[in-house]
């Protein structure tokens, strides 16, 4: 499957193919702001952002550990910030007690809005909860990313994947009305973008690190086959709302998770290390968690 990333290098933003390497030179392709979301609404879709990352002009090699690399989430518009984090909850079929009918009337899940698409962190970032987390969860997802033409037009470019950190804890005490608050721990995303259909089978395992070891492990799915609803009714319900078909917006739809170490009784702790090793895809996605400071008196 074709995979295209982002990055900055020496104040320029660049764009690559496939994933990094060891030992191997990253041939990086100059790219402006907002130029590979133009080829997607101007083409027939994904296929189309591969064949744009192309050419001999300006093109570089770089070795994938230079610290000037700095790589980015996929079509992020780091001029405007005009992205949304957004996603379900609740749509696994671990959390039913039935199998969906093939014919069933699609139920929208619960839905939630995390933040600006600037707030998303990158592998090997560090990301900040609240001062006092009840009980922190880690949520390895797919991630959807669509950008909208200058009509509004939501044109789909792939998938990649992200740990929607949230406050489970904060959430339980009051479902109904605190989830926006649990929701406020930062999110990361990995760079890759997979230019294919959303996908089926999706397997990996959590690892938490805690000074140096692992403290917990457990294996995870969260394929469109380990879903209750699917993922085009989600989306076509999502983008039936105006709102979110603002002429030039990136989305980046998470589309939930399963049960993971709070379902184990497991607690995350300041300065632990969440691995997210998604093998089905040959991806990592690792930060630290960092505890918020307390609000200024």
């Amino acid at each position: 499957m074709s995979i295209i990333f982002e990055c900055e290098y020496q104040g320029r933003r660049y764009a690559g193919h496939g994933l990094p390497v060891p030992g191997s030179p990253l041939t990086l392709y100059p790219v402006a702001d907002g130029q590979l979301r133009a080829a997607l609404v101007a083409g027939h879709g994904p296929e189309d952002l591969g064949s744009a990352v192309a050419g001999d002009d300006g093109r570089i090699e770089v070795d994938p550990g230079d610290a000037g690399l700095r790589f980015l989430p996929p079509l992020l518009p780091t001029g405007s910030n005009n992205a949304l984090i957004n996603g379900f909850m609740g749509t696994h079929r671990t959390k039913f007690d039935r199998a969906p009918e093939p014919d069933e009337e699609f139920t929208p899940p619960n839905y939630y809005i995390k933040g600006f698409g600037s707030w998303l962190r990158l592998p090997g970032e560090p990301l900040t909860t609240p001062a006092d987390p009840v009980w922190l969860l880690e949520e390895p997802e797919v991630v959807l990313v669509y950008a909208n033409d200058d009509q509004g037009v939501p044109h789909y470019a792939g998938y990649t994947f992200g740990n929607d950190l949230n406050d489970i804890g904060l959430h339980l005490k009051n479902p109904w009305a605190w989830t926006p608050y649990a929701k406020l721990c930062e999110t990361s995303i990995t760079p890759w973008l997979f230019l294919d259909s959303p996908p089926e089978q999706v397997t990996g395992t959590v690892t938490i690190e805690r000074e140096g070891a692992a403290a917990w492990q457990g294996g995870f799915s969260c394929g469109a086959d380990s879903l209750f609803h699917r993922v085009p009714d989600m989306a076509e319900y999502l983008f039936s709302h105006p709102l979110l078909r603002r002429p030039g917006l990136v989305n980046y739809l998470f589309l939930g998770a399963d049960k993971a170490t709070y379902h184990d009784g497991f607690r995350i702790e300041n300065g632990d290390r969440m691995v997210l090793d998604v093998s089905s895809h040959g991806v990592v996605l690792a930060n630290e968690v960092r505890y918020g400071t307390t609000a200024p008196e």
